[in-house]
């Protein structure tokens, strides 16, 4: 019976020494770096929803953002130059107050598309859907609140209606002399360009591109393409802007287009589907993201733009 007891006692012992060593000598796996790589990737990825959830659509119960309409003086830049007085909404978020200049905002500046006005975003009641999306996204916790305006994309007119259209194209000397310095003087901006956005569904879309990329590069950083126009530069033109102006790089530059747009949906993909291949400066899901999705010329696809790139622009 002694003899069993030493024999028992000697295995535990020895198990137990064992069981020591093995813990001695075993080591802590180190963690994968690639695989914490790709995590990180995937967590700062940007992702375009397919659609806008049904609590964006609806008003807050309590507080929320205001509209207001603006009047600024411009110019007829298409035209003979003479004074031109122009008209704009503009959201302001749930807790603005402007005697406070301590706390400032970035801008959004929203365009419109060739048969609309400062209105044709429905940013002019408080039943706009701009409002409820940006309200929900904001008391939601989801975004940095951020002002928008909404102004007529004329800058001035002409006679013959058929060539109305050209007004469009005048408006980048209104954007830089006459809008953003009424914003900057009138509202609590943050007046630098990391902190101004341009997009716009359709001919506001070719705007974006065409004016806010191509041509305010040093005003602007951040950019939305929704169902660009087919007047819209080509990648390649864009593409050799941004890389050839390094000093000012581009934070963001969103593209959506439905596939079932028979009046964009070409021009788009030309204008911006292949930049990442063409650039240095613009890269996939890093600062830049071409979206399709099934839909037509329609706010179907402009207001789901907007719910995203909204969510880019404000993203904390």
């Amino acid at each position: 019976m002694k003899k069993n007891l030493c024999v028992t006692f000697c295995m535990a012992v020895a198990l137990l020494f064992v069981g020591c060593n093995f813990k001695k000598e075993s080591k802590v796996t180190e963690p994968n770096q690639d695989a914490i790589k790709e995590a990180i990737e995937q967590e700062h990825k940007i992702v375009s929803n397919d659609f806008i959830p049904a609590e964006y659509r609806r008003p807050v119960k309590e507080g929320g953002g205001s509209i207001e309409q603006i009047t600024y003086m411009s110019k007829k830049y298409y035209g003979d130059k003479s004074d031109n007085e122009k008209h704009a909404n503009v959201y302001l978020p749930e807790g603005y107050n402007a005697e406070d200049k301590a706390k400032r905002y970035g801008v959004l500046y929203l365009m419109h598309g060739i048969g609309g006005n400062e209105n044709e975003w429905g940013m002019n009641n408080n039943d706009s859907l701009i409002k409820k999306i940006m309200d929900n996204l904001t008391q939601k916790g989801e975004i940095e609140p951020f002002i928008i305006v909404t102004p007529n994309g004329r800058s001035g007119s002409d006679p013959n209606p058929q060539k109305a259209y050209l007004a469009f194209y005048q408006f980048g000397s209104e954007l830089r002399n006459d809008l953003i310095p009424y914003m900057d003087s009138h509202y609590n901006t943050i007046a630098d360009r990391n902190h101004r956005a341009m997009a716009g569904l359709s001919m506001g879309g070719m705007q974006t591109i065409n004016i806010g990329i191509c041509e305010s590069l040093d005003l602007i950083s951040w950019f939305g393409a929704f169902s660009a126009a087919p007047t819209s530069y080509d990648a390649s033109r864009v593409a050799t802007h941004v890389d050839s102006n390094p000093e000012y790089p581009v934070n963001f530059f969103y593209n959506i287009c439905g596939t079932e747009d028979s009046i964009a949906f070409a021009s788009h993909v030309n204008a911006a589907k292949l930049i990442p291949r063409l650039s240095t400066s613009l890269k996939e899901n890093e600062n830049f993201l071409w979206y399709e999705t099934s839909g037509g010329h329609d706010f179907g696809i402009w207001n789901l733009g907007f719910y995203n790139f909204a969510k880019i622009f404000g993203r904390k």
